[in-house]
């Protein structure tokens, strides 16, 4: 089985064209943050087709090591990571790997977006990474993967041996986990709301209901009303305008989501813009530092504060 694992999980080329900005995104970490990410390999794929969304993974932010304030968790994460204890860590459930721990650099080529608790209290964002972390070691739930899938078809139309089993009381086992609903379970700990039922009674008086852990996938957490989006373009445009000065091509050249073929009519007839090359280049330049400029600026006004206690611009 680790042959198929392997293949499912064997990733492909980062995109050539940046999304966001990591050394920022990075930066504005906080310990219970989700990380969302748009994955490269084929079971990547499979969940886009599941779930039709971008968003094919998601990770527990835990801090740095001296961010966990219990030695017995500090304990655990050691034994757990072999790596360099400085970095800022993630916790996730991986096919082929089961929960692990990985330092976020390890998603520095790819689309991310952080999706904060609003709200939640520091010593229940505690809770939450130390219920993560008590997940360490747990192997993938490749069952429910299949189920979630399934559960996406007419439930008349399959066998029964064939439909979904998310809905029965006891299904699976409590030794195995997927990505999204180790999260949910770690916030369900805390009562902090997702996608919760609300009932609203006759007189006027409303009840919360937990959503089944085991239905999460990772877009839940972008489309969670509980849930601040934190994300940083590669290139900012947060001053009035600066969009006007971005180096745009010729109308007449239009990207379709096919990055190969693009690149492919871009380099016959290199750079494909109204303007020459040494002109673009020039553009291209300008808007950088442009952008750059303004970024140290920023920087150098504000007191630096821990990560774990920064506000974020949302």
């Amino acid at each position: 089985m680790k042959w198929i694992s392997d293949w499912l999980t064997k990733e492909g080329p980062p995109p050539t064209s940046p999304l966001c900005d990591f050394a920022r995104l990075s930066y504005e970490l906080r310990p219970g943050d989700v990380l969302l990410v748009e994955g490269r390999s084929r079971v990547s794929n499979v969940i886009k087709t599941i779930t039709q969304s971008t968003w094919t993974h998601s990770a527990l932010y835990i801090g740095r090591i001296y961010d966990i304030r219990d030695p017995d968790l500090q304990q655990r994460v050691r034994m757990a990571y072999q790596g360099d204890l400085s970095e800022q860590l993630l916790v996730e459930a991986l096919l082929g790997e089961g929960t692990i721990i990985v330092p976020v650099s390890k998603y520095r080529q790819d689309h991310l977006r952080i999706c904060r608790p609003a709200g939640l209290e520091p010593e229940d964002a505690h809770k939450v990474v130390s219920h993560s972390l008590d997940h360490l070691g747990l192997d993938y739930d490749v069952r429910q993967l299949f189920d979630l899938a399934r559960f996406f078809f007419p439930w008349n139309i399959l066998p029964r041996k064939l439909r979904s089993s998310l809905f029965e009381h006891n299904a699976g086992t409590p030794t195995r986990a997927v990505c999204s609903s180790l999260i949910a379970s770690a916030f369900n700990r805390v009562n902090f709301p997702i996608l919760p039922f609300i009932a609203r009674d006759d007189d006027g008086s409303i009840r919360f209901f937990k959503r089944n852990p085991r239905l999460f996938t990772p877009k839940d957490f972008d489309y969670s009303p509980y849930f601040n989006i934190i994300k940083y373009p590669f290139l900012g445009l947060d001053d009035l305008g600066v969009y006007r000065k971005l180096p745009w091509c010729d109308e007449t050249i239009l990207y379709n989501d096919d990055e190969r073929a693009f690149a492919a009519v871009t380099r016959e007839g290199e750079p494909a813009c109204k303007e020459d090359r040494t002109v673009f280049r020039l553009k291209l330049k300008k808007a950088v530092k442009t952008y750059k400029s303004r970024k140290e600026e920023t920087e150098e006004d504000s007191t630096p504060i821990h990560p774990q206690v920064r506000e974020a611009d949302t």
